[in-house]
């Protein structure tokens, strides 16, 4: 799907070749058996059968005793992460700073894209983060279970939303959560070139601009902790957040908003009372209720 709706969307002209849609091999054993007939180098195994694609993000794992969903993931599968059990009994602290939603620097020190993403890596996978075992929908409809390793990609997400929490208002942080599961989709499905994409994508980038700070994470046997985020545009004011007196918030505004962010609920009970004379939520029914 990815490769063909790209060509579909660069050039329509080009003629696609899929050897799998094409030759006779249908299973993975037959694909090491294709592989020893011709001399092709695999580091795949009839022990170790695991179909596994690796980028700068993740590698992934699938196939083998992964197909059942009751198999717990073997450790010698694992080649990005450490195990929790061999970890550090230390944790360690990684601080990182964005600009612009973009990742920028790694413990104070400035790192180009690929390299910074290195880096965490290298620090993630040693206190075993980012170990993610899921089953998928597959656009095809059926399911597939997958793990994934990608303990860079894991930081950096769990950071930049700790950054967006004090930086974004509520209302477009909840929006942008809805956004962001039909932004995967489309590039889970393929469909990257594609005029709602990038309509998408304008979107997050006015989200992102003010979306400048550091985050402090603190990373131990598997867990990834927050153990701090500031930013010179965070929305979070200690004095505006306290119950004490202040001119932004005045207590006894409280009382008008609570009667009309509760007025449907009221509504509804005074309705009920004047018809049966109670509301229905008055008076539970315990007869639902079994005892032990």
């Amino acid at each position: 799907m990815r490769f063909d709706l790209t060509v579909m969307a660069l050039n329509p002209k080009l003629r696609i070749i899929a050897p799998w849609r094409e030759w006779e091999i249908r299973s993975r054993e037959d694909a090491l058996a294709y592989a020893l007939e011709f001399n092709v180098p695999v580091s795949a195994t009839e022990k170790s059968i695991y179909s596994r694609d690796r980028n700068l993000v993740h590698l992934s794992h699938e196939g083998g005793l992964l197909e059942d969903p009751w198999n717990e993931p073997e450790d010698v599968m694992y080649q990005l992460t450490r195990s929790p059990h061999d970890a550090p009994d230390e944790p360690e602290y990684v601080e990182v700073g964005f600009e612009q939603g973009i990742p920028v620097s790694v413990n104070g020190e400035a790192l180009a894209p690929v390299v910074l993403f290195e880096r965490l890596n290298e620090i993630g996978g040693r206190h075993a983060i980012g170990r993610v075992d899921m089953v998928e929908n597959r656009l095809v409809g059926m399911k597939s279970r997958g793990v994934y390793e990608t303990p860079g990609g894991t930081i950096l997400r769990r950071a930049h939303q700790l950054l967006e929490s004090i930086c974004l208002d509520k209302h477009t942080m909840q929006y942008k959560d809805f956004v962001a599961v039909k932004y995967a989709e489309l590039v889970y499905n393929g469909m990257w070139y594609t005029r709602l994409r990038e309509a998408l994508d304008a979107f997050v980038s006015v989200t992102q601009e003010q979306v400048t700070g550091i985050v402090r994470l603190k990373l131990y046997k598997g867990n990834l902790v927050c153990a701090g985020r500031r930013s010179a545009y965070s929305l979070y004011r200690e004095d505006y957040a306290s119950f004490g007196e202040e001119d932004v918030y005045n207590q006894k505004d409280a009382e008008g908003f609570i009667t009309l962010f509760g007025l449907p609920m009221k509504v509804e009970a005074m309705l009920s009372i004047d018809g049966g004379g109670q509301s229905r939520y008055r008076k539970p029914d315990y007869s639902k209720f079994k005892r032990d």
